[in-house]
Order: structure tokens, then C-alpha cells, then sequence
């Protein structure tokens, strides 16, 4: 005889299937509607002479918000956000799949950011170096660059920087990742482990942990983390700190997880093209500039900005490469370039600064 209970339990759970089955299809049918307009948006920039550009931050960013502002819940916007950017990649790989340089091998933070932020859809082009990356959009070999320009907890990455001051890129967008360090090896034991390979950043981030529980371990700095999980998985006795993208490319089982010394470690790249972004409604402004050397030249630059009401959200000095002891300033503002007071500041700052480039103007980060 069949049970009562379970009898009234497959009845329900049957109903609630069945219902998701009809949104199921429901969502199919208006996915392939959006698609079907997606195209259509490139046939009107086709027509207009604007079909290079398919990819446009400041619409993303604004309509990531407004789902965002819109969610009822019980998904989180996180998990919202992360859905509608890859219906928005799969989208625009109807027109033409985006190529993204980042800092490689794959199963690199900058992998894992290059994919939160144009979706699994984009064709990825891993570099060898930051360098690279850079070069490849330059050259027209790929659309974007992904690069990395600081971390929470290590501070500017010294190289993105460096060659911020001489591309002729402009920055479009700007996508932060949560940093996750794991120590990954094919040891079964921390005691076996004589050597971690890991890159210089990440080394540091774990420096404390790494002292408490592998002391004697020698610390190699290799090129990125996931060069170092294929040295580990290659070499006995080893191990490497790397993300979880890593770990599961390079099928490395994690022996101890999250082991940053910061729980906040984040790290903020930039993204990279030929053009900046449109104003969005909540947009960063980037750029770089040198003041005069004699006294008080540093307030003159920043006067301008402060008598705008403009608000800066970072500032950070580096040596210049064509003086000694001479100094940039690197500078970001709330704000986008085209605002009125901005506008009208930055005109200002050109007439005190002895070098001044703007970077681009770009929507905050979505997360």
C-alpha cells in the first residue's frame, strides 16, 4: 500500500514543478526576446555608422542599478547582478564576441574579474604581462584590457600604474573582486611542505598566516597564482596560494582556505579601451598630474577641485621617470568629466598643472 504522506508530498512538490517549468519556459521565451532587440540595437549603430561600439559601460551600469533598486528579493542583488551580466554577455556575443586581455595563465584573479565583469560569453585572452595586456588593446588585437591597479591590503600595483602614464588608452569601467587566498598541494599534510609559490602580492597578503603555520617553508614569487598552483601541481613537496579558479583548473585539493591576513582583501581593476564611458549617474573620474616644483604647488592643484564642491576619492604620488625626485599625482573624483563643475574645474587645474592627463571618466563599480 502506498503511503498517504508521500502520496500528498509528490502532489505538492509535483504542482510547485510544474510551475517552474512554465516560468522556466516563460523566461526562455523572453530571453530570446531580449536578444532578438539586442540585435536590433546593433542594426540601428550599423545604420548610424556606430557599430564598433557594442559594448557601452554607462548603459550597463545603469541598468544593473535599476534591477538592483528594483529586486524584490528572496535573490540577493549579487546573485541579480551576476545573472543579468551574463544574459547581457551572451547578448552582445551575437553581435561579435568582446576579446579581453588580462594578466595570465587562466585561473588568475584577473580572469576571475575579466569574467565578473563582461561574463562568461566574452573571449578571453590571457597575457603574459601586464605589458602585454596593455599592448594587445593598443594594437587592436583585442577590445579591452583588464588590469589590475590596487589592492585593500598591499596598495598600488606599481607596473598598471607606470604605464597608465604613457598609453593612449582611456579607462571605461571598474570592476572590484573579493580576495580569497588557498593554500593548494598535492601534500596531504602542511608538515611535507618545504616550498610555496605564489605571486609577490598574494605572498604578502598571507604573510602572518604563512609565518604561524609554514615558518620554514621557502617563499618562491612567481609571474601570477596560477603559474604558481602549475608549478605546485608539478613539483613534489609544494604548494602554492592562489584562488579558487585555480584550484579547480589546475585540480589542486585545497589543504587550507581563506587564508588572507585581512578578511576585507580586495583588489579593484580597471578596465581598459579606446573610448571612456558616457556619463552614467554615478561615474569616477581618473587622471594624472604634476605640480610645479615650488612651494604650495600641490594646494594650487587641488584648490580647483575643492572650490568645485568635487569630492576625491583617492590620491597617490610615484615617481616621475624623467626626474629625479620629481613626483605624479594619481587622482580619482566622483563625478564624470562632462559635468559642468567638473568640467569647469579640470580647465582650471590645466592652467596650474605642469602635466595633466585625463584618464577617462567611467560608472562606479556594480557589485
Amino acid at each position: 500500500m502506498s503511503d498517504p504522506q508521500q502520496t500528498d508530498l509528490q502532489k505538492a512538490l509535483a504542482g510547485v514543478r510544474a510551475e517552474i517549468d512554465g516560468i522556466d519556459s516563460e523566461l526562455l521565451r523572453l530571453l530570446n526576446e531580449r536578444a532578438r532587440c539586442a540585435q536590433k540595437v546593433g542594426e540601428i549603430k550599423a545604420e548610424h555608422g556606430e557599430a564598433g561600439h557594442i559594448y557601452r559601460p554607462e548603459r550597463e551600469a545603469q541598468v544593473l542599478r535599476r534591477l538592483q533598486d528594483a529586486n524584490p528579493g528572496p535573490l540577493p542583488n549579487e546573485n541579480v547582478t551576476f545573472f543579468f551580466r551574463e544574459v547581457m554577455s551572451a547578448c552582445l556575443s551575437l553581435e561579435e564576441p568582446l576579446g579581453i586581455s588580462f594578466l595570465g595563465p587562466l585561473g588568475t584573479f584577473s580572469e576571475s574579474a575579466a569574467t565578473k565583469h563582461f561574463g562568461h560569453a566574452a573571449h578571453l585572452l590571457p597575457q603574459s604581462s601586464i605589458d602585454d595586456v596593455f599592448r594587445e588593446v593598443e594594437a587592436g588585437h583585442a577590445h579591452y584590457a583588464v588590469v589590475p591597479v590596487e589592492n585593500s591590503t598591499e596598495g598600488a600595483i606599481g607596473r598598471t600604474m607606470d604605464l597608465l602614464l604613457t598609453t593612449p588608452l582611456k579607462i571605461c569601467g571598474e570592476v572590484v573582486v573579493r580576495v580569497h587566498q588557498n593554500l593548494m598541494s598535492n601534500e596531504s599534510s602542511l608538515d611535507t611542505i618545504t616550498k610555496v609559490y605564489s605571486h609577490a602580492q598574494s605572498l604578502a597578503q598571507c604573510h602572518e598566516w604563512l609565518n604561524r603555520m609554514l615558518p620554514k617553508a621557502q617563499r618562491v614569487s612567481v609571474g601570477s597564482n596560477a603559474q604558481a598552483a602549475q608549478f605546485a601541481a608539478a613539483e613534489a613537496g609544494t604548494a602554492a596560494i592562489a584562488g579558487e579558479a585555480a584550484a579547480a583548473r589546475y585540480h589542486l585539493p585545497k589543504l587550507a582556505e581563506n587564508i588572507e591576513d585581512e578578511p576585507n582583501n580586495t583588489t579593484r581593476f580597471l578596465i581598459l579601451g579606446k573610448h571612456d564611458a558616457a556619463v552614467s549617474g554615478r561615474d569616477k573620474t581618473s587622471l594624472i598630474m604634476s605640480a610645479p616644483n615650488r612651494t604650495g604647488a600641490l594646494h594650487e592643484l587641488l584648490r580647483p577641485l575643492s572650490q568645485a564642491g568635487v569630492s576625491m576619492c583617492r590620491l597617490e604620488s610615484r615617481p616621475a621617470k624623467n626626474a629625479l625626485w620629481e613626483y605624479v599625482f594619481y587622482v580619482d573624483i566622483e563625478g564624470h568629466h562632462d559635468d559642468p563643475a567638473i568640467k569647469a574645474a579640470l580647465e582650471e587645474l590645466a592652467g596650474y598643472a605642469a602635466y595633466l592627463k585625463i584618464l577617462g571618466s567611467y560608472p562606479v563599480a556594480v557589485y
